[in-house]
């Protein structure tokens, strides 16, 4: 009984020490998806904004934002955010009538993201 209580102590104390340190992103939209709706063309300006915060330990930075031209960077981070920081990525999509499917890719050196690469998503449809 002894030896299993020493094991177990042992096990968490490894995981603990493999949790990992830096910068971590966390975007507030479900999903990190914002849904349009149906939209007018005509009555709509196509931008969205995706709130993001740093909760990591370290200063986030935002390094590339890849994108198609239906959906443009407006606004993005030049600055590290600081630990416990807020920014926005700011997008326009071009409001050409149909359904809105678009991916936008943002790398970041954000260490609880794979290869710290995060899929943002916009969807809906123009009318």
């Amino acid at each position: 009984m002894k030896n299993l209580i020493i094991a177990i102590a042992l096990f968490i104390i490894s995981i603990s020490s493999y949790s990992q340190n830096g910068p971590k992103i966390e975007f507030s939209t479900p999903e990190n998806t914002i849904d349009y709706g149906k939209v007018n063309k005509t009555s709509d300006n196509g931008i969205r904004v995706f709130d993001f915060k740093n909760t990591g330990d370290a200063p986030l930075l935002i390094l590339n934002i890849l994108s198609t031209k239906e959906c443009v960077i407006l606004n993005k981070p030049s600055a590290p955010i600081l630990p416990g920081e807020s920014g926005k990525i700011e997008v326009k999509y071009n409001m050409t009538p149909g359904p809105i499917r678009k991916t936008i890719t943002v790398e970041t050196n954000a260490v609880n993201q794979e290869n710290g690469r995060v899929a943002l998503k916009i969807k809906g449809e123009v009318i």
